[in-house]
């Protein structure tokens, strides 16, 4: 090795320990010398960011970062296969909780890549109860570090939180606490989760339940009422007068509705096209 490459190794370790021989003695000086280390070159902003993800990471609990359970997609352990394949399609999810009488009657964990074998054989027999995997539960306190390492060690991607009751309160990925490390980790999932509308190409629309009816009425130029629903899947509900089923359309201002997944609780997914007016 030449005595230029060694000279300028040394260099580096002395700007390197000349930042660091201090030592701090909370969060906010170890921070400030990350900083330091970032100014004078030693760690670039990426890096950077990434250390300050793992030290939030350490101090934060699920509860925190948790899927919600109202915006859970969840699959009915009674529910034809028929449906269940259409709602994996919709979501583009690849692993769901199955659920018996009730969202807290959590009988396990269904992963997509599981069903191929009956979509590729319809003749063969299916039961959902053979192919669903067990649930790991865990309470909304335990820590995302310990999560995460348990994620890792025990090698599971998914986990449902209950609270201090045992009700079901959410649920919680790796990926979830990935992206508080390394930022957003984007797919083409994430992108439709974030167009709320979606336009097919055939003057057909693709419209999340979870729209909100102020975001419609814009794209559309419409006056749906904003007052008693937030959502375009809380206003498509109560124009079916009932809670509608995979399949079943309505008509309303002009539009024609129909429910592309669901389960017993919540609308997840419509398609919608423009019906001709009066």
């Amino acid at each position: 090795m030449s005595s230029e490459s060694n000279g300028s190794r040394r260099r580096w370790y002395q700007q390197f320990a000349g930042i660091f021989n201090i030592k701090p003695r909370s969060r906010e000086d170890l921070e400030e010398l990350l900083e330091t280390a970032r100014e004078e070159n030693i760690l670039d902003t990426e890096a950077l960011d990434i250390i300050k993800g793992a030290l939030q990471v350490s101090g934060q609990q699920v509860r925190e970062i948790m899927l919600p359970r109202t915006q859970m997609i969840v699959i009915e352990a009674d529910m034809p296969l028929d449906n269940i394949l259409a709602l994996v399609v919709k979501s583009k999810h690849s692993r769901f909780p199955v659920i018996g009488e009730s969202l807290d009657d959590i009988k396990g964990i269904l992963l997509a890549k599981d069903l191929l074998p009956f979509m590729l054989n319809n003749s063969g027999e299916f039961s959902l109860a053979d192919v669903i995997r067990p649930a790991t539960i865990i309470p909304e306190s335990k820590r995302l570090n310990v999560l995460l390492r348990e994620f890792r060690e025990q090698r599971y991607h998914m986990a449902i939180v209950v609270d201090e009751y045992g009700s079901v309160s959410g649920l919680i990925t790796i990926e979830d606490i990935l992206e508080e490390i390394v930022g957003e980790i984007e797919d083409e999932t994430d992108i439709e989760e974030v167009q709320h509308i979606r336009e097919n190409g055939d003057h057909s629309f693709q419209i999340a339940a979870l729209t909100p009816i102020d975001e419609f009425n814009e794209r559309f130029e419409t006056g749906l009422n904003e007052e008693e629903f937030d959502t375009i899947g809380g206003l498509i509900t109560q124009a079916f007068g009932h809670f509608p089923v995979i399949g079943e359309t309505v008509e309303v201002e002009n539009f024609m509705f129909t429910v592309q997944a669901a389960d017993t609780r919540q609308i997840h997914l419509l398609s919608m096209t423009a019906t001709k007016a009066d």
